[in-house]
């Protein structure tokens, strides 16, 4: 738990378990996912990337705009509705360090989830914060943002981080 899985990790393609209610072991995954990701450093962080199969999400990113910090966690979350809308904005991953892609996604979104108290939210999100929780929640059923790319360029992704992993283990 104390450190990001990287692809080819098969606990990155398992479906999370939903949490029954919030409570203190919860809380604690969910402080430690931020540290490891705001560490990283990141802007989201599902808990199968740290190899813990529930449905928690921590988000922290700085709106570019109005250099307002966004930082929550969300448990159980779950996308009730999509904009029609669509926009291409580049993505990356800490499960696949130094790589990077252009992907679609609905622009806005509706999202409930649990916080931290059980109280069940929902929220409208738009711009970063929704491709965010768009990326981060894919991730809890197992799905990565290079399964938007055809086979091809998905695949050289992942030989370029296993090369990667490749050169950092042998710095050490």
């Amino acid at each position: 738990m104390d450190k990001l899985l990287y692809v080819p990790n098969p606990l990155l393609r398992q479906k999370a378990d939903k949490i029954q209610s919030v409570g203190i072991k919860e809380k604690e995954i969910a402080k430690k996912m931020m540290q490891i990701m705001i560490k990283a450093p990141g802007v989201g962080l599902a808990a199968n990337q740290i190899g813990i199969l529930k449905q928690i999400v921590t988000i922290f990113f700085v709106d570019q705009e109005t250099n307002k910090e966004t930082q929550y966690t969300l448990f159980n979350p779950n996308i009730v509705s999509y904009s029609q809308e669509k926009i291409i904005m580049e993505e990356g991953c800490l499960s696949l360090p130094e790589q990077f892609a252009d992907i679609e996604r609905p622009q806005n979104i509706v999202v409930e989830y649990l916080d931290e108290n059980n109280k069940q939210i929902t929220k409208e999100v738009s711009g970063v914060e929704s491709r965010i929780l768009q990326h981060e929640i894919d991730h809890l059923s197992g799905k990565l943002f290079v399964d938007y790319l055809s086979s091809l360029k998905r695949n050289i992704m992942i030989k370029k981080v296993q090369k990667f992993l490749k050169k950092k283990n042998n710095e050490r």
